[in-house]
């Protein structure tokens, strides 16, 4: 059974990615809490929740998926499913699915990907939380790194079916360096949500 003892808890916002693209550092920015990575990419294999007493809210950091040295493509194929699996199962309750990618390694990984016929995770997964109808958010992480900043939002663009220039998508991408703190792009975003979604009383987990 996938990722069983899910707290007993209503709305959610999720975490989704690659393995080591910074989902626990940034779970730990968002919640200022640290979680136990393991240290080495792939072993959180069950979600990481975190909420508050009395408030039906959490964020939800679920595992890495893609390639992880030392992990079996069987494994790694089952972590996946049971991510999608978590996602569809609590579609409703999902306020906000953000997908973390590393902004300097992306393109060239969705290229990669791409020439060897691969769907690339990346895309899937985009596509797949709208399939669901979770809109998806993606945060560009690891932005503290990248030289040519617009030039690799736009190719993210291009990647994701999205028409560039990524400034029309500032309630889809959100660069950010999670390590730093510089998250306030994404946290915008996050306070657009709650907005929407009538739950002002979560505005100052992202204040």
């Amino acid at each position: 059974m996938p990722f069983e003892n899910r707290p007993n808890r209503g709305d959610e916002v999720v975490l989704v990615g690659r393995s080591n693209v910074g989902k626990s550092t940034l779970m730990r920015e968002l919640t200022g809490h640290s979680f136990d990575t393991g240290g080495k990419p792939g072993v959180t294999r069950q979600p990481n929740h975190y909420d508050w007493a009395g408030q039906d809210f959490m964020f939800t950091d679920l595992p890495g998926f893609g390639f992880m040295s030392g992990v079996d493509e069987q494994q790694r194929e089952r972590i996946k499913t049971d991510v999608v699996r978590y996602v569809e199962e609590n579609a409703d309750d999902i306020l906000a699915g953000v997908l973390v990618v590393d902004g300097k390694a992306v393109i060239d990984i969705i290229d990669r990907h791409r020439e060897n016929g691969d769907i690339p995770h990346d895309v899937e997964m985009f596509h797949f939380l709208q399939d669901v109808q979770v809109d998806p958010i993606v945060a560009v992480n690891k932005m503290d790194k990248v030289d040519d900043r617009d030039e690799r939002l736009n190719d993210l663009c291009d990647r994701l079916g999205l028409f560039p220039p990524w400034q029309q998508y500032r309630e889809t991408i959100c660069p950010i360096t999670a390590k730093t703190g510089s998250i306030e792009p994404l946290e915008e975003v996050l306070r657009q949500r709650f907005r929407e979604a009538k739950r002002d009383e979560l505005l100052q987990f992202v204040s």
